[in-house]
């Protein structure tokens, strides 16, 4: 349980954020919300493995990211010497 007792000479807003803080750093919040409903054994198995996967995606999404050249980003306005491209639309004909 987060308790933070009022010092001398400290305003309400300031105890207030020590105690949000304090909350959060302990996952009261996240303790709650989990709690807040019974899970069935195997949806929580479920849910889990979710989460596991999307894990696995996000890490092999940053990797393939990383394995690219520097500079070969997809929506890059540069070549690959660096210089600004620039793209004119073709002249009007007769």
């Amino acid at each position: 349980m987060a308790e933070v007792r009022l010092q001398e000479g400290e305003s309400l807003e300031n105890a207030l954020r020590r105690f949000k803080r304090k909350v959060q750093t302990e996952d009261i919040i996240r303790d709650v919300k989990r709690h807040s409903f019974y899970l069935k054994p195997g949806d929580k198995r479920r849910a889990k493995q979710a989460l596991a996967r999307k894990r696995a995606r996000k890490k092999n999404r940053k990797e393939a990211i990383g394995d690219r050249p520097s500079g070969a980003h997809s929506n890059s306005s540069h070549s690959s010497t660096g210089k600004p491209v620039t793209i004119r639309p073709p002249a009007p004909t007769r």
